[in-house]
């Protein structure tokens, strides 16, 4: 950290999005005031299981695996009958076309977010 103030300056426009604007601050005096993130400040993202599939899947189609094979290691507890692996497979098939964008570049619409 530096050795003397800091002048920090934030801008806050409507109040529709105040509440998403000012949590950094939040943020930012509770790590001031305690020296370490607190956990309810940082939320699960909901879409966060989501983005790990994507993740595994794109890492399984690199490593040259199967959709089925990407199907049993993602979807590991779920059963396995012979209707239910067509569906597994074909939500295999959607991760590896949205992991693949991801990898593309789409990365850069989390940051925006």
């Amino acid at each position: 950290m530096r050795n003397g103030p800091v002048c920090l300056r934030y801008r806050l426009h409507g109040i529709a999005t105040l509440r998403a604007r000012v949590l950094p601050l939040r943020r930012l005096l509770a790590f001031c005031d305690h020296r370490r993130f607190l956990a309810s400040l940082y939320p699960e993202d909901p879409k966060m299981a989501r983005l790990v599939q994507m993740l595994r899947v794109h890492d399984g189609l690199v490593a040259g695996a199967s959709l089925g094979e990407m199907a049993k290691v993602v979807y590991a507890n779920e059963p396995a009958d012979g209707r239910r692996s067509d569906s597994l497979r074909s939500r295999v098939r959607r991760l590896v076309r949205e992991g693949s964008m991801m990898a593309a570049g789409g990365y850069r619409g989390l940051m925006r977010s």
